[in-house]
């Protein structure tokens, strides 16, 4: 099932059975905030959605600082909310007066810092932010683990070098799901999938590394600040662990109405990256998931730690507490989309009318008669800069030579693969520099809405079996519901949950890499990376 807007209705076969399920609170809800929308879903016992609720938001840059306002979090929470509850009252005739369980999840990182009081010492710094670098590098020198500039100690870190006065006054640092969890609750707890974006875990004991805390302690000691750093960090729960219950004021926080009755089971809150794994069922070991729009990153669930460091690859947790490799590039499919918009107006200036969907599975498709390695041409996809190969900025370039194979089938297939090229580079850290073994590999998102196409070239990529299908629900809110409904669950591990009770039955498509398109994407990743040089040349040349 697909993504839905507010408007639409979902069909159920049994109303009355579905209208029972959500008087008798045998429902589970999940809520997450998105960078532009917020949304909430609501499933039954069988795990679909029942109804959704939505509202659009948008962060603000404010002193230089990508920052949302706090009370937009709530007007923004209640309104999804409402919508949700008016979304139930429409389709089934009654009031959302319960769930079952309910959880909360939101964009990781960032840094929300709080005092004794519990308000809000500085206004929310974002993932966006990149004003960390000096505290991010020297961090991941200290630690010999990679902090990213979005992690919560990399903007802790810099209000200390920034010697910034609120420091000395937190009390409490969490992320935006931690604060809604708490506000909510009372309980200040977090996931441990989006606890691994504010500091590294140790995943041998599920907990925040205690080395490092001494070593961040150590490094801050002569501040003589009034906190260490464990004590100012949440407490830290697997999937599955009840993490507190809505309590009276949370319940008229999140439902004005007052109809919302308090005492709902709450799951740990978590981050988008891990609600994003459940809604695609990767989570367990030697599986990933590749969501490509308008960057594109794999998530890989780890069977152990990485040999060394890689300042390219971060590294988080599922909400189970496996280590996850994460490969993350700026650059998706914007700029495949331009030129496919470029062939929409040529068409239309020759009289055409071609449906936008129509022309994406024309062009897309063409791509597969194309020669293996795309007839001997280049291109970058880089509208932005991109970390993973080492630059600050970009230029989108497509080149060719005199005896490259020009036509259609091999443009489109040139551009796909650069859709693809940096993601490889950083995938080629985790399969080839450390050994990494995939048994499976989940790809979603606007790229492979076009049947047969990405999902091949990404299999050919990777050298491993792709599938796709509709399996990612509601996206992450569904994540989210999930993982408050597996809190139900009778001890099994939430790998096994989701394999069985979740997604047993779920249609799915699987492409094998086929050797003509490895050796092909290999081809074409030789000249990727030997082309870098004139796309750095772009960069300096091009202001």
């Amino acid at each position: 099932m697909g993504p839905r807007t507010t408007t639409e209705v979902y069909i159920v076969e049994n109303v009355t059975a579905a209208r029972d399920t959500i008087v008798g609170g045998n429902t589970s809800l999940g809520i997450e905030l998105g960078s532009t929308r917020i949304k909430a879903v609501l499933i039954g016992p069988d795990h679909q959605p029942l109804a959704t609720g939505g509202h659009e938001w948008k962060s603000k840059l404010e002193n230089g600082v990508w920052t949302y306002d706090i009370d937009a979090v709530w007007s923004g929470l209640q309104a999804a909310y409402a919508d949700l509850a008016s979304a139930v009252e429409s389709a089934y005739g009654v009031q959302l007066e319960t769930v079952g369980a309910m959880g909360f999840s939101a964009m990781m990182h960032g840094y929300m810092a709080f005092d004794a009081a519990g308000e809000l010492l500085v206004p929310f710094r974002t993932w966006q932010n990149t004003i960390t670098g000096e505290s991010a590098h020297a961090l991941t020198k200290l630690f010999q683990y990679n902090i990213p500039q979005r992690w919560s100690i990399a903007h802790l870190y810099q209000a200390v070098l920034n010697g910034e006065a609120h420091v000395g006054k937190i009390d409490y640092l969490t992320t935006l799901a931690g604060y809604v969890h708490w506000r909510l609750t009372g309980e200040r707890v977090l996931g441990v999938g989006d606890a691994s974006g504010m500091f590294p875990i140790d995943t041998a004991t599920g907990q925040f590394d205690a080395g490092m805390l001494a070593q961040f302690d150590s490094l801050v000691a002569d501040h003589r600040y009034p906190w260490k750093l464990r004590d100012i960090l949440p407490a830290v729960l697997p999937a599955g662990r009840e993490a507190g219950r809505l309590t009276e004021e949370g319940a008229r926080l999140l439902d004005p109405s007052g109809k919302l009755r308090a005492g709902v089971p709450v799951a740990p809150a978590e981050g988008d990256a891990g609600t994003g794994m459940v809604a695609t069922n990767s989570v367990a070991r030697r599986t990933a998931n590749v969501s490509a729009g308008t960057s594109i990153f794999a998530m890989v669930v780890l069977e152990g730690p990485l040999k060394q460091l890689h300042e390219e690859i971060d590294l988080v947790t599922t909400p189970a507490g496996d280590l996850v490799g994460m490969a993350h590039c700026n650059n998706g499919a914007v700029d495949l989309q331009a030129w496919v918009g470029l062939f929409g107006e040529a068409a239309a200036a020759l009289g055409a009318q071609v449906d936008t969907t129509a022309l994406f599975q024309t062009l897309y498709t063409a791509a597969l008669e194309g020669d293996a390695d795309g007839g001997g041409m280049l291109a970058y996809n880089y509208l932005a800069g991109e970390h993973v190969v080492g630059l600050e900025a970009g230029r989108p370039l497509f080149v060719r030579t005199p005896h490259s194979s020009f036509t259609l089938a091999n443009f489109m297939r040139t551009h796909l693969f650069a859709a693809l090229g940096a993601l490889r580079v950083g995938m080629d850290i985790l399969l080839k520099d450390e050994g990494v073994e995939l048994d499976s590999m989940f790809a979603h998102g606007g790229l492979f809405k076009t049947k047969g196409v990405a999902q091949r070239f990404l299999a050919a990529a990777m050298n491993t079996p792709v599938s796709v299908g509709e399996v990612a629900g509601e996206g992450g809110a569904w994540g989210m519901a999930l993982l408050a409904s597996f809190l139900r669950a009778d001890g099994e591990s939430l790998a096994d949950w989701l394999a069985s009770s979740v997604f047993g039955g779920a249609a799915i498509e699987t492409a094998e890499p086929e050797a003509a398109d490895v050796e092909g994407f290999d081809r074409f990743m030789e000249r990727y990376r030997d082309g870098l040089a004139i796309e750095r040349a772009a960069v300096d040349t091009l202001h």
